[in-house]
């Protein structure tokens, strides 16, 4: 089992962040880029941007991950297994979540919720894996989710796109 730090998450996560940001920003059809990380109606859809498009509007969820050598998306169930709280991919309201290796700098666009009602269907036949994060005074919390075959995804989801950002 992995440990992280909080922070060691939030510079994956503002990584994830700033370069989307940049790459949506220098697409064509953007109009308009609106960060609602911190707005807590957003955060509790858990939606991390609002982009406008000639196409309309779409809520973006990101995810960072810096482990592009396994293969595997890390879908997670529970974001905090203590208190049974579950993962943010069962409850985005996002349109699309941004599925975005850090180190390599390739994004995959996975359509919600049609990425997240082909897992629940298929859940069980993915590992089941977990991380620990240290709580600031002691202790920790658990993150639990699947390892689940990017060509797997790729194959079975219909409208995953794949970028590379670099």
């Amino acid at each position: 089992m992995r440990t992280y730090t909080m922070q060691q998450s939030t510079q994956v996560a503002d990584r994830a962040t700033a370069d989307i940001t940049q790459w949506l920003q220098n697409l064509p059809r953007t109009i308009s880029i609106q960060n609602v990380e911190d707005d807590p109606d957003y955060r509790k859809m858990d939606v991390d941007l609002l982009v406008t498009t000639d196409r309309g509007e779409s809520k973006l969820e990101i995810k960072g991950d810096r482990y592009h050598k396994t293969g595997n998306f890390f879908f997670e169930t529970h974001s905090n297994q203590e208190k049974n709280t579950p993962g943010c991919f069962l409850y985005t309201a996002a349109d699309w979540l941004c599925y975005y290796f850090v180190e390599i700098r390739v994004l995959y666009l996975l359509p919600m919720p049609a990425t997240r009602d082909w897992f629940i269907n298929q859940m069980e036949r993915f590992r089941e894996r977990s991380t620990t994060t240290p709580i600031r005074g002691g202790g920790y919390y658990t993150t639990v989710g699947r390892l689940v075959p990017i060509k797997v995804v790729l194959k079975e989801v219909p409208d995953v796109k794949r970028y590379e950002l670099g």
